[in-house]
């Protein structure tokens, strides 16, 4: 048998495929079968090469859509901001970046599928977390932010939106999410890393009305 001499081209093609399929039928309708039938040639057994399961490639989507938007990687080298400001930009690119909330939606619910939970909480701790850190020690040495709790707080923040903001692991209404968002808002404040501001509120709004909708 020919060795594939591209096996990244094949990768992305499945994630392209797959990305599309879980954004129409939904991350539980759609089957590998479903996936393969897309791929225009390519075997069952080619997936199979590259990932172990549809769980694989939907933590490999997940990881590639954020890797290709990181809004803390976009936001870290501009020079007109400081620090906080930095901040506040990346969590609005981030509550924008409508492809990667759209597949997070259809890959629930997260508490039926284990794996994908692990793997979005492993994720943050590795790349997310180190980024935070990054930003809130610079905001401390520039004067935007005041803090004792720089790691802690680099934690935290990955935490709570990834998870206990989540209404698919902790069930809330819109109302009791906003109510919920305006405490993690006082709370960040109390902390010295005052993040979330009426702006983004606002755009929080906006989103849980879209989510809603879907």
């Amino acid at each position: 048998m020919a060795r594939n001499k591209y096996p990244e081209i094949t990768v992305d093609k499945i994630l392209e495929v797959a990305q599309r399929l879980f954004l129409e039928k939904g991350y539980e309708n759609t089957t590998i079968q479903d996936i393969v039938d897309d791929l225009g040639g390519l075997t069952k057994g080619a997936i199979y090469h590259h990932f172990k399961s549809k769980e694989d490639i939907i933590c490999a989507l997940s990881d590639k859509l954020f890797a290709d938007n990181n809004p803390l990687e976009i936001v870290k080298q501009r020079k007109d901001l400081n620090a906080l400001q930095k901040m506040r930009e990346a969590v609005k690119l981030n509550q924008l970046n409508n492809q990667e909330k759209l597949l997070n939606i259809e890959a629930l619910p997260l508490l039926n599928n284990p794996r994908i939970f692990a793997e979005t909480i492993k994720s943050n701790r590795q790349y997310l977390t180190p980024l935070w850190l990054d930003l809130i020690e610079e905001g401390i040495t520039d004067g935007s932010i005041q803090t004792e709790y720089s790691k802690e707080i680099a934690e935290l923040i990955p935490l709570l939106g990834d998870v206990w903001l989540y209404p698919n692991i902790f069930p809330a209404t819109e109302e009791e999410i906003i109510h919920k968002f305006l405490f993690f808002k006082e709370m960040l404040e109390k902390m010295g890393v005052p993040i979330i501001d009426d702006e983004l509120v606002e755009l929080i709004k906006v989103r849980l009305n879209q989510i809603s909708k879907i």
